[in-house]
């Protein structure tokens, strides 16, 4: 399945970019490289997606359990390398799932299900450096 994506210069160091969806996403660079900080960077955008990615499994997958969550919040920590190019070295991903009553064992599996076999942003990552994770349980006091 090929799919096709389409990026295009708009000033100084703006681009806007569209997938295959046909929606558009702009980008900017620091102001130190020309940029006017108007938009996400590419390589945040990458842990935004890798989130949303993840996130879109584990949502669906602790329905589809059952699980009654009213929130999920994933925070991500990564290291990048200090030479150019300034690729990530380690992601460390933070699940945070809010709820009254929910099985710590179905997080878990569904969280495992999507990085194991569902999100695909996350395997790729995987290929050019560890993508580790942990999750956290929020009961809301009554």
């Amino acid at each position: 399945m090929k799919v096709r994506s389409r990026t295009r210069w708009t000033k100084d160091m703006q681009f806007e970019g569209s997938g295959w969806s046909g929606i558009e996403v702009r980008m900017d660079a620091a102001s130190e490289f020309g940029g006017h900080e108007t938009a996400p960077r590419p390589l945040e955008l990458l842990l935004v997606g890798l989130a949303g990615c993840t996130g879109m499994d584990v949502v669906s997958l602790l329905g589809k359990m059952r699980v009654d969550f009213t929130g999920l919040v994933l925070e991500i920590e990564a290291e990048k390398s200090a030479e150019h190019p300034r690729v990530f070295t380690e992601i460390n991903l933070d699940y945070i799932v809010t709820g009254r009553r929910i099985d710590g064992d179905k997080v878990k599996r569904a969280i495992e299900l999507s990085q194991d076999k569902y999100c695909s942003v996350s395997a790729m990552l995987r290929k050019a450096c560890p993508v580790n994770w942990s999750y956290r349980i929020v009961r809301p006091s009554i």
